[in-house]
């Protein structure tokens, strides 16, 4: 049976002091729920988060991850620097890098494949552009994507997959997708992995919204059969609000 999960992306926001007070905040917002919590604050915060969170049920993941073990890359960060500090899942492909650092197809399956070998878990991003909906080109945009990267995995390496379908004109700009929409992309990406993989994975792996969710759309978004959580952007950085999406998960 897959996981609903609600995972918050922080992006570049919240310095020390602020990220540690969103962890409080959230502590003291999240009843129990049967529901896998993730935030990701950023890079410099991490081993923080991690010792802060303890043991009370949120996942602290990162936001990126490199696809080399080490080396001269200035401003980089690897999958085993990631594990020695107590993170055990990455983003991967999100539509920001993809945009704003070139990030394309074949260095996002080298990151896959690096994170899986050190043995992180990988939310692997993807979605198409408001031209690419526009031109009724989308199931093309994410079939291409997803058959780039992540189906060229091996069967046994899927249950270290999560998917998060982002709708890049409906990220930051108050825009979101119907939760008719966000199904129908959801079902079709999960008939995609079962022509590929067959059934089993195919209704094991979590597929996430990624695209403006809020408290007032939650639960009409996560309702839908196909649908298992979200990745959360700007509601993720308000305990109250992070914490009553989580609660429209059930």
């Amino acid at each position: 049976m897959r996981k609903k999960i609600v995972a918050g992306n922080w992006k570049m926001n919240n310095n020390l002091n602020e990220t540690i007070k969103l962890i409080d905040d959230l502590k003291n917002e999240i009843s129990s729920v049967d529901v896998k919590i993730m935030i990701a604050p950023s890079f410099p915060f991490l081993r923080k988060a991690v010792k802060q969170i303890d043991d009370f049920g949120i996942e602290v993941i990162s936001q990126n991850v490199n696809d080399n073990d080490s080396g001269a890359f200035t401003g980089e960060v690897s999958a085993k620097m990631l594990k020695s500090i107590g993170v055990n899942t990455t983003l991967i492909g999100h539509s920001e890098r993809r945009a704003f650092y070139n990030e394309e197809d074949s260095l996002l399956l080298k990151k896959i494949k690096h994170a899986i070998e050190n043995k992180m878990n990988v939310i692997f991003c993807f979605g198409e552009e408001l031209s690419d909906r526009k031109s009724d080109n989308h199931f093309d945009v994410v079939k291409n994507q997803l058959d780039s990267t992540v189906m060229k995995l091996e069967k046994d390496l899927w249950k270290k997959i999560i998917l998060a379908y982002e709708p890049v004109w409906a990220i930051g700009t108050g825009e979101t997708a119907s939760a008719d929409q966000a199904q129908e992309i959801h079902e079709f990406v999960r008939g995609c992995i079962s022509k590929r993989f067959g059934s089993v994975i195919s209704n094991n792996v979590s597929i996430l919204y990624g695209g403006s969710v809020k408290p007032s759309n939650a639960a009409e978004i996560f309702s839908k059969k196909d649908v298992d959580g979200g990745l959360i952007g700007g509601a993720a950085l308000n305990a109250i609000d992070f914490s009553k999406i989580i609660e429209a998960n059930r």
